[in-house]
């Protein structure tokens, strides 16, 4: 009897946010954490999510070293306690590895509070921390992975975040995006905060994420990773219809 071919996965590399899509639903490490070292009344869904930008913006002037310092620890704080996995992710990613695809996770956090989120993960899921010459939107940081991968044609690999910045990324890389509207920082929310809203309000912020991560070019654009594994196969059958990144 003849062997059985193995199928071989639609993708061979996923790239994913951390925070707001691994983990940290709502992606509340930067806001939370510049809550605690510089307090003031503000709405923490609204704060940029790169540290620097968000620093910057948060004290309304250029920050010092001092101010640098401050947030980073106030970062590890807040990561700690947002080390918490994102609905369908273990699923997702035990999916992924009997697939054989390789899965690797980009973030702009300062290395300690990156790899303290990341340590929930489960072994296998590659951590890519060296800070690329150019920041997101720029594809630097996408091209780094897919060489630590060894995924040497980008169509077959897909960007999964909420993030417009990391999405951009992709697009600048030539790979197939994914965006996530409701555990990305659009919605900005904590998990039960997100819950406790009214359906026509969960809604309105889904539907409003969603036109936004469009709107910027993501291929797809999903709630949660637990819906990615049927997004995966519609965009490889995109794919196989002959449509490009």
């Amino acid at each position: 009897m003849p062997a059985t071919a193995i199928e071989p996965p639609a993708f061979s590399a996923v790239l994913f946010g951390l925070s707001g899509c691994l983990v940290d639903f709502g992606a509340r490490t930067v806001p939370v954490a510049l809550q605690y070292a510089f307090p003031r009344h503000q709405d923490l869904g609204s704060v940029e999510r790169h540290p620097e930008t968000a620093l910057r913006a948060w004290l309304e002037r250029t920050p010092d070293d001092s101010d640098r310092h401050t947030l980073a620890q106030a970062l590890m704080q807040a990561a700690i306690e947002h080390t918490e996995l994102t609905p369908g992710c273990r699923e997702l990613l035990a999916d992924l590895f009997r697939q054989d695809v390789r899965c690797v996770w980009l973030d702009e956090l300062p290395n300690e509070a990156s790899h303290t989120l990341a340590s929930i993960l489960p072994d296998g899921v590659i951590g890519i921390t060296a800070s690329p010459p150019r920041p997101w939107p720029a594809p630097d940081a996408c091209w780094q992975a897919l060489m630590a991968v060894e995924a040497n044609d980008p169509r077959h690999c897909v960007v999964v975040s909420g993030d417009p910045r990391l999405l951009r990324s992709g697009l600048n890389a030539g790979v197939w995006t994914v965006g996530l509207a409701a555990c990305g920082p659009l919605c900005g929310l904590a998990p039960a905060d997100w819950q406790a809203l009214a359906p026509l309000e969960r809604d309105r912020l889904r539907a409003q994420a969603t036109l936004e991560l469009y709107r910027l070019g993501a291929h797809s654009v999903i709630d949660h990773l637990g819906d990615l594994a049927t997004c995966l196969e519609d965009l490889a059958a995109r794919r196989q219809k002959g449509e490009k990144p």
